[in-house]
Formats: C-alpha cells, structure tokens, sequence
C-alpha cells in the first residue's frame, strides 16, 4: 500500500516508523510504500521555535538531522542567551533552558552574556530585548526595567544590597542568579502636614497645634538605608518637638511670640535627625486651635480691653477739648473783640432758628440793645 505526504513551504514533515524518526522531509509531495501501516508523519512549523519532543530525540539520537536543521541553544550558570530571528531579538534563553530553533527559514543568531560579569543592560539592548520576553514570563522576567522620573534619584539593590544610583533616565538589569529590586526618592522639597494634636501648655491649657513643613532630601542613599520611611520618622519628630515647645509655654506666650515657638521646633528637628540624608527646609505653627469656652473666654477678654482703651481714648479726647475752650475763654477775657465776634457767632447760630425778629424803633432801644439781650457770654461794664 503506498502512502502520501504533503509538507508546506514554511514546514517540515518528520517521517516516523514504528516510533522511531526515520527521516526530516522538506517542502513537497513525498510517497512511500507501507505495506502494514507502520508510516506516519508529524508536520512542525520550521519558522521559529521547535517545542516538540522530538527535537530533544533528534539532537541526541540523530546528530546530522539537528546539525541540518536546528540550531540548539543551551545556556549555563550566571549566564544569558539572546535567539535573533532575521536580526530581531525574540527569545532569551535563561540558565538551565534548553531551546532548539528552526534554522531553515530565517536566519538564527545568537548572543550569549555573562550576566553576574554584566549586569546592566545598555538602552540600544533594553529596547531590543525588552520585546523578547513573552507575556507569560513577566512575572520571573529575565530583565529588570527601572524608570527614574525628573527630579528623582534612583536607588538599585541587588539581593537587598545597594550598588547604584541612578540619575533620570530609564536602564535595565539582569536578573540572572540575583534579585534586582529598585526605588525611586523624590529630590524636590516635598510638604509634610503635621495635623492637630492635643496638648497641654504650661498654664494647663489643651490645644491643639497644626504645623507645615517641607522635607527635602539631600543624599538618597543614606534617606533610603537610615530609615524606613524617612517622611514618617520627620512626622515623628515634628510631633515630638512641638509637644515640647508648646508644654514648656503659658498659652499667652505661644500666642504673642509664635517665631520663637516656630525656632524651638526647627531647632529640635534638626538635631533629631542628625545625618540621614533629609533635611526640614521650613517649619512653622500653621494654626492653633482653642476649646470653645477658652475662645469665648478669649474673645471677653480682648473686647474688655479694647473697651477700656476705646474709654481712654475719650477721656484724652475730651480733656484736650477742655483744656482749649479755657485758653480761648482766657483770650476773650482779655480780648473785647474777640469776645464780642464769638457773640455774633452765637447770635448767627441762635438766628438760624428764628423765622423772624421784630424791632420796634419807638422803644428807643434800638437793634443793638436786641442784639446785646439776645447774646450776652459777658456783662458790660
């Protein structure tokens, strides 16, 4: 019985009998004669990875067939393989991995790195082999990608050891025999609100204190390694001194000098927290909040005191009206002129109230005795 087989342009045909491979068949109608059904055929597409078992059974069993057709690509310790496909980077090939590659339609190259001896990945390399790492990899990706932001510092730890600091940019590490982990610090002052706290002043007074700051650092390898959470640590503090300045204070002294209170604290952060990479650039009371009875409290004793100097006020401004209507009172003493012009005015103020005055000639009084009767601040000699 004669049996047929027909392989494609971007295919192989691997002949096999009874289970053993016999022969690899190349594009094209093939014939042969099976008398008892001993002939089958597997067709493998030749375009790029060979997954089947059969390529492990024909790179041990079969030389000349993988030597023809594959290119074979094992990979040792601490080392990294690149498999190109017509010069594009599509398999990287990890310790301990095995992959075989048809080699009959595109042109296989392979790149071979000593990642433990090469760790960092240039850009033109992070680009091109970024694109190889299939989906179902990334979550033990052979790379490592690590974007740092402007105005951001970033810090590289190899098995939880630091070993680079990198400025803005984007890089790529291996992580072949080692666990890359990376962080990013931001090196812009960065406001820190420190919110209300109860405290009791010296004269036994609860308020309550809110406090900005901004937080900057300044060396991002000892911020990152002094503390944990280098923010949280500067909350602390901030917490701490304020408890300080305001306790040792009677309210009315945190109220009227407000920058010594601000420099007590400034002045204790700073020393708190020594050289650890970060720095408290300002620091000052935002606002401080009162009980509603020491307000009101407050609020009576400010209005008794701006009454009382409302009351002074007056009383200046009234002795001073004093003391000038007695040195005019002395110059018309001494003055019958003027004495006798400030007569009119009064006679011109009292007249504005008059409809009309009549004078009867015949009385022989005539209008300055009128005058004289209506307006008198002195008797005549």
């Amino acid at each position: 019985m004669r049996k047929s087989f027909v392989v494609a342009e971007n295919q192989r045909g691997l002949l096999i009998r009874d289970g053993r491979l016999i022969q690899v068949l190349e594009p094209g109608r093939h014939a042969f004669w099976d008398v008892n059904g001993r002939l089958s055929m597997e067709l493998c597409d030749a375009q790029g990875i060979f997954t089947s078992p059969w390529a492990e059974i024909m790179e041990k069993r079969h030389p000349k067939f993988a030597e023809r057709y594959l290119e074979t690509v094992r990979v040792g310790e601490g080392n990294v393989a690149v498999i190109s496909l017509d010069g594009r980077a599509s398999v990287i090939v990890r310790p301990g991995q095995t992959v075989y590659v048809w080699k009959v339609l595109k042109d296989v190259t392979v790149t071979r790195i000593n990642a433990l001896d090469n760790p960092r990945l240039t850009k033109a390399e992070l680009v091109a082999y970024e694109k190889a790492v299939a989906a179902g990899q990334r979550a033990s990706a052979p790379i490592m990608p690590v974007s740092v932001g402007e105005a951001e510092a970033g810090l590289v730890f190899f098995d939880g050891e630091l070993v680079e600091t990198l400025s803005p940019g984007r890089y790529g590490y291996w992580q072949i025999g080692r666990s890359v982990t990376t962080k990013a610090l931001d090196m812009r002052p960065l406001p820190l609100e420190v919110t209300a706290q109860e405290i009791l002043t010296k004269d036994k007074i609860s308020l309550r204190v809110t406090l900005t700051s901004f937080v900057q650092v300044t060396d991002a390898p000892k911020a990152a390694l002094s503390t944990p959470d280098y923010m949280s640590h500067v909350y602390k503090l901030v917490q701490f001194a304020v408890r300080e300045a305001v306790g040792g204070r009677t309210l009315d002294e945190v109220l009227n000098d407000r920058e010594t209170v601000d420099e007590q604290v400034v002045n204790h952060v700073r020393r708190g927290l020594g050289d650890i990479g970060v720095a408290v650039t300002e620091l000052g009371v935002k606002d401080v909040i009162l009980p509603g009875e020491m307000r009101e409290l407050i609020n009576r004793v400010v209005e008794a005191e701006k009454t009382a100097q409302a009351n002074l006020i007056r009383r200046r401004e009234e002795t001073a009206a004093t003391r000038s209507l007695l040195n005019t009172a002395r110059l018309m003493e001494d003055n019958p002129t003027l004495l006798r012009l400030k007569e009119l005015e009064a006679l011109e103020r009292v007249s504005d109230n008059i409809g009309h005055i009549d004078v009867h000639a015949s009385s022989g009084e005539g209008l300055n005795a009128v005058l004289d009767r209506l307006v008198t601040l002195k008797p005549r000699d």
